[in-house]
């Protein structure tokens, strides 16, 4: 099954698996780290137990070292190399299905989470964690005033990310039941822009956009860039900001035991009578 027409190809899926392999010969793994095991204590903190679990394509050695006494089964889904982006799952095949920093690279996020709310059973859930928001804000702004002033014209450098108000609307779009969203803000320091490109190469996180420009960078630009970021985002000692947001997604398969909202007229007391039982709200005499 080759990608749908409808959905735009905006990464390159060939490059990001050369260079996510690239990257695992001497990996980066901070941040990776930090949200494996932020999963793990918020997936101890719902109070449920899970046989039929997978792993969708978290990079390196995925979950499971985070995992190993919370789950007794996480079967680990590859990324796939091409941009065949179709999931092998069976319908209603897993109870429990789990992603670490690799939905920011799908070019069909909707159809991705279809897929995976089809796999699983009734009441099974999705818990997932992406980069989104603001990532690297520093550097696409610094790159952006590097290229306008030498170059004349700016070019895509850093990826588009998902929003938190979008990530919501698509676990609703995509059929999820308690869809919930929210961020964590993380803010790394660094010597310089050129130590921060190196730990992204080490996370195989450089630009694989299809539209990126295949000119290799000036090094005048690239000059000017990391003394534009060091002039606008240093603190006092010297050291660059870069920030990370990390997109938090959890929704559950439809079933007929979850809370639902109530039908609008469903009401058994009218607003008014409720007002006129209330207590009074006016000043004490």
């Amino acid at each position: 099954m080759t990608q749908p027409a409808s959905a735009p190809i905006v990464f390159d899926r060939n490059l990001l698996a050369r260079r996510q392999r690239r990257a695992a010969i001497a990996p980066e793994t901070f941040l990776l780290d930090r949200v494996a095991e932020d999963l793990a204590d918020r997936l101890a903190a719902v109070n449920r137990s899970f046989t039929q679990a997978a792993d969708v394509w978290t990079p390196g050695t995925g979950l499971q070292p985070y995992l190993a006494g919370r789950l007794s089964q996480l079967a680990p889904i590859a990324a796939p190399d091409t941009g065949d982006e179709t999931l092998p799952l069976a319908p209603q095949s897993l109870e429990l299905a789990l992603s670490a920093l690799a939905f920011q690279f799908v070019n069909d996020l909707p159809g991705l989470l279809v897929q995976i709310r089809r796999a699983l059973r009734p009441d099974g859930l999705l818990l997932a964690a992406m980069i989104g928001g603001d990532t690297l804000t520093e550097l696409r702004q610094s790159f952006a005033a590097a290229e306008a002033e030498i170059e004349g014209g700016v070019s895509p450098r850093v990826a588009p990310f998902a929003d938190l108000r979008d990530v919501g609307g698509l676990l609703q779009r995509a059929g999820f039941a308690l869809p919930v969203a929210d961020v964590d803000r993380v803010v790394v320091r660094y010597a310089s822009a050129f130590a921060l490109m190196q730990d992204l190469r080490r996370m195989g996180a450089t630009n694989s956009l299809v539209e990126r420009r295949r000119m290799p960078l000036r090094r005048a630009t690239l000059l000017r860039m990391a003394a534009i970021y060091a002039e606008r985002f240093a603190d006092p000692d010297g050291r660059i900001r870069a920030t990370f947001d990390i997109i938090w997604m959890s929704g559950w398969a439809p079933h007929d035991s979850q809370q639902k909202p109530l039908k609008p007229g469903s009401a058994t007391v009218s607003l008014e009578a409720a007002v006129k039982r209330s207590p009074s709200m006016g000043n004490d005499e």
